[in-house]
């Protein structure tokens, strides 16, 4: 194209994306008006302004999203239609709501993500957007139907991945690729597994994939949310922006260590202790440890009375028990099994001995009254309370671990391995904490008196919700024919009032302080890491069993992470999983990718590494150094990289000054990354492999070695330098 007609696009182009910012504002301006006349009430019922203000604050968070790259792209097809791609949908309704703006995820946007030059999708053209802000700054065109085209040359994709790093993940929606959007939009209802080596993209790829499923099933999803599980909190900081920047807020991220709600747990066990925990023999071991603390007397335990002495022995408590145990109730509900039996054979007692020579059965009105008099005095006295928490305790998830792991006498008990012992009082580790959501489980509510009670009025609640959720369906399901009984609202109001707290929180901060809220789907990433515990945690927080599980086998570090997934599938959705990989490297450049092939080489010789999808032109650099210039030349790479735009990191042994352990950057990328000593990451075994692979994957454009043993084999491929390398890839002088 011609300077002047190019120029004369661009203007053209310009116009309408101005046109399209001016109609958001517009329509941002409209919700935001009607969002605050909804608060006001304006005489409309309790449950029709409560749908109204949640819908429009929805729309409002819609719209505020799309300030930045509201269109980034055009499609031209064959018959001479002209569609906009953006972010969000716009329309015209002027004009019977012909499309301005076609949504990111509408089928209709699908060939601006692939069409090919071999595959046109009907398309004569893509053109891609280049912004700033609000400004339209270029465009490139990509000319469709011709074959011998390689989407790969694609220039917006290579300027995005090339781009300096910011302080979190940014979107693709602009530039996802063919096999990434294939994913993004497969029509799965249930387990979906990415897998893909470092830099493919499956974490932004899965993120992507929960806006497209939240656009196409939002009525099934949005009422109780979707979870995301990460391996640590800087991962999740990484990652937060994503889902926001497209739109969609009820999302919860934590990790693994964040999902009994209370705990934020990030300490690690050693490699045995997590694999012992991680293992679903712990079942076993929890089990037998709840059963050794509904003991038996060894002598039988008095109980006066006013009128009487009776006593607990080992028969009255063992029936009491089997009848407890049989009720199959948690623990600590089946503590009101207990005390009624026990109750029941010592207030029979007592009636025997007080009633002697004057009361008989037949006489069933006095038997009874003196009955009800007695259980009244049991329940009042010390003494049978004490001997009701000797034999059948109220026990905590955290009291039962504690006391569990810091007595060698109760592991031994509970069968447990001796690799679990600990001191009294030590800090949670997030292996711990399936095993503490399992307990809840197994315990039960504190008070099973309160328990009861609680349970009576959640009945009485979701009852209360059944209704009002009836009436609103009916509502919506009316036609103009129909018409909905005043009374039956009314009456759904009425409920709703009286047993439903409302609860004006997000939906966001209420899922996260519920144990028992579910939820409609699930992201877990580095899934690789997660124990077979773990994963009876998750699938207790989605019964509906709709994931998008992310990870790469290959990097797996923990010694209870999984090493297929059909077996970690298998007890759960057998035969009702499928899988997709991604193959091409984003982030990686050649030259560093072929460093790390040489890792992943030696210690998963039969797993093939990532394609990368471009070079940088910066080769990556090793030095040797002695124990005393280690502090200087990182301290060199730090501040020639303090002066470039973008991020960079130092990964390394603990003792490092100034390194972060690679399982910290899992998950993260960095414009520069200097990895310390690697032969000291190597000597942990496959785990130090695996984290030594994650530490050489996480640049994007420079890459260097400090090491003061020899270099490992698998990294003779670095360029060997007497002096650190600095930005630009020339050696510092000094």
């Amino acid at each position: 194209m011609a300077d002047r007609g190019y120029e004369d696009e661009l203007h053209s182009e310009r116009a309408y994306v101005d046109e399209l910012y001016a109609r958001l504002d517009a329509e941002r301006a409209r919700a935001k008006g009607r969002y605050h006349a909804a608060l006001r009430g304006n005489g409309s019922t309790l449950l029709d302004r409560d749908a109204e203000v949640r819908a429009l604050a929805r729309e409002v968070k819609r719209l505020d999203v799309a300030d930045n790259t509201l269109c980034f792209g055009r499609l031209d097809s064959v018959a001479g239609e002209v569609s906009y791609i953006g972010r969000i949908g716009l329309y015209d309704e002027g004009n019977e709501y012909e499309p301005l703006l076609l949504d990111w995820r509408a089928p209709a946007a699908r060939p601006f993500y692939v069409a090919t030059a071999a595959s046109p999708e009907n398309m004569r053209r893509r053109r891609q957007f280049h912004s700033r802000g609000r400004r339209l700054v270029e465009f490139t065109d990509e000319v469709l139907g011709r074959p011998g085209g390689d989407a790969r040359g694609d220039a917006a994709l290579l300027a995005a991945v090339a781009a300096p790093r910011g302080e979190g993940m940014r979107d693709i929606v602009a530039t996802i690729q063919a096999e990434q959007d294939e994913i993004i939009r497969l029509d799965h209802p249930g387990v979906l597994v990415i897998e893909g080596g470092p830099g493919t993209g499956k974490t932004v790829v899965a993120l992507h994939r929960v806006a497209y499923l939240l656009y196409t099933r939002r009525e099934r999803i949005e009422r109780h949310g979707v979870l995301v599980v990460g391996p640590n909190p800087a991962f999740l900081n990484h990652i937060g922006r994503v889902l926001p920047s497209l739109g969609e807020s009820d999302v919860v991220f934590m990790t693994t260590g964040d999902l009994v709600p209370g705990l934020r747990v990030t300490a690690e066990d050693p490699p045995e202790a997590a694999r012992v925990k991680g293992s679903l023999r712990i079942l076993d071991v929890l089990a037998a440890a709840i059963a050794d603390r509904q003991r038996l007397p060894e002598q039988p335990l008095p109980i006066e009375l006013a009128d009487v002495t009776v006593r607990i022995d080992a028969g009255t408590a063992e029936w009491a028990r089997e009848e407890a145990r049989a009720s199959e109730l948690p623990h600590n509900e089946a503590r009101v099994v207990f005390r009624e039996i026990v109750t029941y054979v010592l207030t029979e007692r007592a009636i025997g001995r007080i009633g002697r020579g004057w009361l008989t059965r037949d006489d069933k009105a006095a038997w009874e009254d003196m009955r009800k008099d007695l259980t009244a005095e049991l329940a009042d006295n010390s003494a049978f309370t004490a001997a009701l928490d000797l034999l059948w305790p109220v026990l905590t998830p955290k009291d039962l671990l504690s006391s569990l792991y810091s007595s060698p006498e109760r592991l031994r008990a509970a069968g447990a391995d001796p690799a679990l012992f600990r001191a009294a009082g030590a800090a949670w580790t997030v292996s711990d904490v399936p095993l503490l959501d399992e307990l809840a489980d197994l315990l039960g509510g504190g008070d099973p008196d309160v328990r009861a009670a609680d349970r009576a009025r959640t009945a009485e609640a979701e009852y209360a919700a059944g209704v009002l959720d009836l009436m609103v369906d009916r509502a919506d399901m009316m036609d103009d024919e129909d018409h909905l009984f005043a009374q039956d609202l009314l009456y759904a109001e009425d409920l709703a009032d009286r047993f439903l707290e409302r609860d004006t929180r997000e939906l966001v901060e209420r899922a996260a302080a519920d144990r028992n809220w579910t939820y409609r789907h699930v992201v877990v990433d580095e899934a690789q890491e997660l124990s077979e515990m773990d994963w009876r945690v998750l699938m207790r927080r989605c019964p509906g069993r709709s994931f998008t599980i992310v990870g790469d086998l290959a990097q797996r570090r923990s010694a209870a992470g999984a090493r297929s997934w059909d077996t970690v599938l298998r007890p759960y959705v057998p035969g009702r999983w499928v899988y997709r990989s991604l193959t091409v490297n984003y982030r990686t450049p050649a030259e560093i990718m072929t460093v790390a092939a040489a890792v992943l080489a030696e210690f998963a010789p039969g797993i093939e590494p990532p394609e990368s999808v471009r070079a940088c032109g910066v080769r990556p650099w090793s030095r040797r150094v002695t124990e005393h210039e280690l502090a200087d030349a990182v301290a060199e790479f730090v501040e020639a990289e303090a002066g470039r735009e973008g991020t960079s990191v130092v990964i390394g042994p603990p003792d490092v000054p100034g390194a972060v352990a690679a399982s910290e950057t899992k998950g993260l990328e960095f414009d520069a990354v200097l990895v310390v000593e690697p032969e000291r990451i190597l000597a942990d075994g496959p785990r130090g492999a695996a984290e030594l692979y994650v530490a050489l994957t996480r640049a994007t454009q420079r890459l260097g070695v400090l090491h003061r043993q020899p270099l490992p084999a698998a990294l003779h491929g670095l360029t060997d330098t007497g002096t650190p390398v600095a930005a630009g890839g020339r050696p510092n002088g000094r």
